[in-house]
């Protein structure tokens, strides 16, 4: 059996489209694809108010997130274990301060009714 020849000119074609495909379609998707500005300027003017006013603080809030990621992932465990853990740490001090909200409101009524002369309960 005869070996078949290398058809040189296949190969350099299909090199050619298949460049073209990687390199030429990610460019005309970044070509098409409109910037951040682009589409703020196609809102109406309240939409682009809100969101002049809200940019500061959804920043800071991504800001914050990527800070507690970096904290979480300094640990040997997985991020959504510790994150989850911090989360339940979070949950237990905020039922903490408001227990002793509530312990603060209760000894300040019982002032109240003594400074006020009426009866207390026991």
């Amino acid at each position: 059996m005869v070996k078949k020849p290398t058809n040189w000119w296949l190969m350099a074609k299909m090199a050619a489209i298949g460049g073209a495909v990687c390199v030429g379609g990610p460019a005309f998707v970044m070509w098409v694809s409109p910037t951040d500005e682009e589409l703020v300027k196609k809102y109406n003017p309240d939409l682009q108010k809100r969101s002049r006013e809200g940019r500061y603080e959804r920043q800071k809030e991504f800001d914050d997130y990527v800070t507690k990621l970096k904290e979480y992932s300094k640990s040997d465990k997985p991020i959504w274990v510790v994150q989850e853990e911090a989360r339940q740490a979070e949950v237990a001090k905020l039922m903490a301060e408001k227990a002793k909200a509530a312990d603060q409101k209760k000894q300040e009524m019982e002032e109240i009714k003594r400074a006020s002369g009426l009866p207390t309960e026991r």
